[in-house]
């Protein structure tokens, strides 16, 4: 039999009913509140974002590094053997590539210094009324740095030669404060190979305010110590000797690496293309100059392995001889044809090894 419900139950409301009931109300009631969120159309414009810490671009260039590894690894192999090769030979190998190298730059960045005036310039200060004396400093810095003196990783500021002035105005960016950012990033990208990060420094140079002198020259410098940085022999890696391709800022980073790691690779072939000519050489001016008395003609032949370029005076300055022992000495090896003049005058006349 199924049960009735009780008559009292008719004069009790349902407690829940009730309270949902009073919830309603109360809400009518806050009439001057805005409505939910998911309401109201979004029709506000973006706020902004905020900045990227600067070391979030190495994320980019490792996938790059990880893009181009096979090449990578093919270019780091022709470096090492390329740092071999110098740190087994002779003196003045390096110094050699360096003056190359420098000269080649100069066309890149556009100073367009040849190497026979860059050879009188580093060696004894000699410029002549056409020559550029600003260039020729910038460059002769170049050959420094390439053989020798303190990393950028080491002193920023020695390495570039660079101090601000005791007189700069308080609202003027310090050199200290642009490279600070730079070395940060260069820091943190330790993991990086760094033939990978000498590229990622170099094309962030004018992004951190270190190219403000539009001197092209020192970034490249910069990122040559750096992608040498593991050698002991050649202490940095040739970047223009196969064209200055890979220098060129453009595309991502995946591409620019790709043309750095092209650029160096060819760099590399005609460094060690370089060496070979002067190594037969060296070999051939040693026999024919054994029967050659005194120490001009040992000096001599060395300062053609060292310098591209040759003249009298620099001939006279590097072998500590006299004028007369110096051109006496140049005629036999030039009728002997291990020299040729190259400027086909009868003065100011500068020689190169013949090969």
């Amino acid at each position: 039999m199924k049960p009735q419900a009780s008559p009292l139950a008719d004069d009790f409301d349902d407690p829940l009913t009730t309270i949902e009931g009073e919830e309603e109300a109360h809400e009518d009631d806050l009439w001057f509140l805005p409505g939910p969120l998911e309401e109201e159309p979004d029709d506000l414009p973006p706020g902004p974002r905020a900045e990227q810490p600067d070391t979030a671009v190495i994320d980019d260039w490792a996938k790059a590094e990880a893009v181009n590894a096979a090449r990578l690894a093919r270019v780091a192999g022709r470096l090492g053997a390329l740092d071999d090769r110098i740190l087994r030979g002779p003196e003045g190998w390096r110094h050699r590539l360096a003056l190359i190298e420098a000269a080649d730059l100069s066309w890149f960045a556009g100073d367009r210094v040849s190497s026979d005036r860059l050879a009188l310039w580093v060696s004894m200060r000699l410029s002549g009324a056409q020559d550029d004396t600003n260039a020729l400093a910038r460059v002769g810095w170049a050959v420094r740095r390439l053989t020798g003196g303190p990393g950028p990783m080491d002193d920023l500021a020695a390495f570039l030669d660079r101090r601000d002035p005791e007189n700069i105005e308080d609202s003027a960016e310090r050199l200290e404060d642009r490279a600070g950012g730079w070395l940060d990033v260069m820091a943190a990208a330790a993991d990086l190979h760094p033939i990978a990060r000498a590229c990622m420094g170099s094309h962030l140079w004018n992004l951190a305010g270190l190219g403000q002198h539009d001197n092209q020259i020192e970034a490249a410098v910069t990122a040559s110590r750096i992608a040498g940085s593991d050698g002991r022999g050649a202490i940095f890696a040739p970047l223009a000797m196969g064209g200055a391709g890979g220098l060129r800022a453009s595309g991502l980073p995946p591409e620019r690496l790709a043309r750095w790691l092209e650029g160096m690779e060819q760099a590399c072939i005609s460094a060690m293309r370089r060496l070979d000519d002067i190594e037969a050489w060296g070999r051939w001016a040693g026999t024919d100059m054994a029967a050659l008395s005194g120490k001009t003609p040992p000096a001599l032949k060395q300062a053609f392995i060292e310098w591209p370029l040759v003249s009298a005076p620099m001939a006279e300055a590097l072998t500590g001889a006299s004028r007369t022992a110096v051109q006496r000495n140049l005629v036999w090896m030039e009728a002997r044809g291990l020299i040729r003049e190259v400027t086909g005058q009868g003065r100011y006349r500068v020689w190169q090894a013949t090969y």
